[in-house]
C-alpha cells in the first residue's frame, strides 16, 4: 500500500447489537480527538470504519460487499478511502480479510479498537496492520472523555460471555465475561449526563453478570450499580440489556419495583420453548423456569413490558418442539421480540450437529413465529392507547413540527407541537400501529 495523506473526514458504519453502536461512537470520538470530522451526508469519507457483527450468517460476505462498494466509489471520485474493518468479523477473520481485500488498511478487534489512532498513523505511511488482541478492559482507559452525546445514550458496563451457547460466537470474538470497575462507570455516566444524556442504557453481552465494588468497598451487582446511577442528578431514565436468565437475581428483580428511574422494560432472551432444544443450545434454563422468572419480575413491576430473542430451526428441532415455542409466546405475550432462523457459525458446536433443518422449514416456522410476535406487539400497543406517559424526544419526525421519542415501555411514539430533542414531555397515547403510536402533547416535564 502506498503512503497517503492524513484523512480529514471519517464515517463509522456500525452493524448489529447496541454494544457495536457504543463502540462505534467511541471510535468516532477518538477520531474526533485527532481533528478528523464526520463526512458530510452524501459525500465519500477519507476514512471509513466498518464496525462489524458476526452473529448472523453471511456477515463476512456483507463486509466484502461494502469494501467493494467503497473502493469503486472512491475510484470514481478520484480517491480511494482508507478502510478499517473493526468488530467481531474483524476478530474472527482478521487475517483472511487482509489476504482477500488489499483495499483494507486496518483490521482491529472489539477489544483493541483503542489502538485505532496509532494504526491510522501507520496506514498513512503505507503500512497495513491487524490487531485482534484481547486485553480485557484496557481499551476503556484509553478512550477520550464523553463530550457530546444523544439524549438516549449507551454505556458498556460488561463485555464477553462465559455461557458458551452452542450456536453463539460471542465467547470467541468478545472473550470471557469481565466487568468494568464501578467508579469508572459512575464517572462515565456523569460525563454522559453532562454531555446531554437523559437516558442511559447499560450494555453487556451478559449485562446481568456485572459485578464490582462500590465506593465503600462493598461488593455489588447490577442492581446496586443501578441504585447508585439513579442518584445521578439530571439522569431521568435507566435501562439495561442484554441479560441471561441464569444471572437474574432477587436484587435485580426487586430493583424494578423500587427504582423509579429504572424503566418498566425487560429484554430477556429465551431462544426456544422446548426443553430438549434449550439443553442442546446449552441454555441453563427450562421453559418453566423462564416463565417463573418472568412471573417474579411482573410481581415486582406489574406494568413491565417484556422482550425476547428466538431462534427457529435449531439443529434437530421438530415440529412438535417448535409448537412448544409458539405456546410459550402465547403465554408470555411479548411487547417486542427479535426472531431469527438458525444460521451455523464456524467454530461453534451447533454448526456440526446432526439434524440441520431445511431452509424451507425454517422459513415457514419463522413466518409463523413472527406472525404471533407481531400480533402481540400490536396488542400491547393497542392496550396502551389512552395512557398518559412521558416520552423522551430523540429526533425530528418526517414532517415539520413532528417529533419522535420513546415511552417508558420502549415504544416509538410521535406527536406534533412545541418541543426539542432531549425534552421529556407528557403525552397522551392516541392511536396504535404495529410499530409505533401517535400521541398528543400535554406538557414538557422539567429535567
Amino acid at each position: 500500500m502506498k503512503p497517503t495523506t492524513s484523512p480529514k473526514t471519517y464515517r463509522v458504519k456500525s452493524f448489529g447489537c447496541q454494544m457495536n453502536v457504543y463502540d462505534g461512537e467511541r471510535m468516532a470520538e477518538m477520531l474526533g480527538e485527532r481533528g478528523i470530522v464526520p463526512a458530510p451526508e452524501g459525500e465519500e469519507a477519507d476514512l471509513v470504519v466498518l464496525n462489524t457483527c458476526h452473529i448472523r450468517e453471511k456477515a463476512a460476505e456483507k463486509v466484502y460487499s461494502d469494501i467493494g462498494r467503497l473502493t469503486k466509489a472512491g475510484r470514481e471520485a478520484g480517491k480511494e478511502p482508507l478502510i478499517a474493518v473493526a468488530g467481531c468479523v474483524a476478530q474472527a477473520e482478521g487475517e483472511e480479510i487482509m489476504k482477500r481485500s488489499p483495499a483494507v488498511s486496518m483490521v482491529v478487534g472489539p477489544q483493541a479498537y483503542h489502538r485505532l489512532p496509532e494504526m491510522l498513523d501507520r496506514a498513512v505511511q503505507g503500512e497495513r496492520a491487524t490487531d485482534t488482541d484481547m486485553p480485557a478492559i484496557a481499551k476503556f482507559a484509553a478512550l477520550p472523555e464523553r463530550r457530546r452525546t444523544n439524549p438516549a445514550s449507551f454505556l458498556t458496563v460488561q463485555e464477553g460471555c462465559d455461557k458458551f451457547c452452542t450456536y453463539c460466537v460471542v465467547p470467541y470474538t468478545r472473550g470471557a465475561e469481565i466487568s468494568r470497575p464501578y467508579a469508572d462507570l459512575v464517572t462515565e455516566a456523569k460525563k454522559l449526563v453532562d454531555a446531554g444524556a437523559k437516558e442511559i442504557t447499560l450494555l453487556g453481552q451478559n449485562v446481568s453478570a456485572w459485578g464490582g465494588e462500590d465506593e465503600k468497598g462493598h461488593r455489588v451487582g447490577l442492581a446496586g450499580l443501578i441504585h447508585d446511577l439513579a442518584k445521578v442528578e439530571g439522569l431521568a431514565r435507566i435501562r439495561y440489556t442484554t441479560s441471561h436468565p441464569a444471572d437474574m437475581d432477587g436484587d435485580l428483580i426487586a430493583a424494578h419495583g423500587e427504582i423509579e428511574k429504572l424503566m418498566p422494560f425487560l429484554h430477556l432472551p429465551v431462544q426456544a420453548g422446548s426443553d430438549r432444544v434449550l439443553k442442546a443450545m446449552n441454555r441453563s434454563h427450562t421453559a418453566e423456569s423462564y416463565l417463573k422468572l418472568l412471573d417474579r419480575f411482573r410481581a415486582a413491576r406489574p406494568d413491565l413490558a417484556l422482550s425476547g430473542d428466538f431462534i427457529v430451526g435449531f439443529p434437530g428441532e421438530t415440529d412438535a418442539e417448535f409448537a412448544e415455542t409458539l405456546a410459550l409466546v402465547d403465554e408470555v405475550r411479548y411487547a417486542q421480540a427479535f426472531s431469527f432462523k438458525y444460521s451455523p457459525r464456524p467454530g461453534t458446536p451447533a454448526a456440526t450437529m446432526d439434524g440441520q433443518v431445511a431452509k424451507e422449514v425454517m422459513d415457514d416456522r419463522l413466518q409463523r413465529l413472527q406472525a404471533a410476535l407481531n400480533r402481540d406487539q400490536l396488542a400491547f400497543n393497542e392496550a396502551s392507547v389512552g395512557r398518559t406517559c412521558e416520552v423522551l424526544v430523540e429526533r425530528k419526525g418526517k414532517h415539520a413540527g413532528q417529533w419522535l421519542g420513546k415511552t417508558p415501555w420502549l415504544q416509538s411514539a410521535w406527536f406534533e407541537g412545541d418541543a426539542a430533542i432531549g425534552d421529556l414531555v407528557q403525552v397522551e397515547l392516541l392511536e396504535a400501529g404495529p410499530n409505533s403510536l401517535s400521541a398528543k402533547l400535554r406538557e414538557t416535564v422539567a429535567a
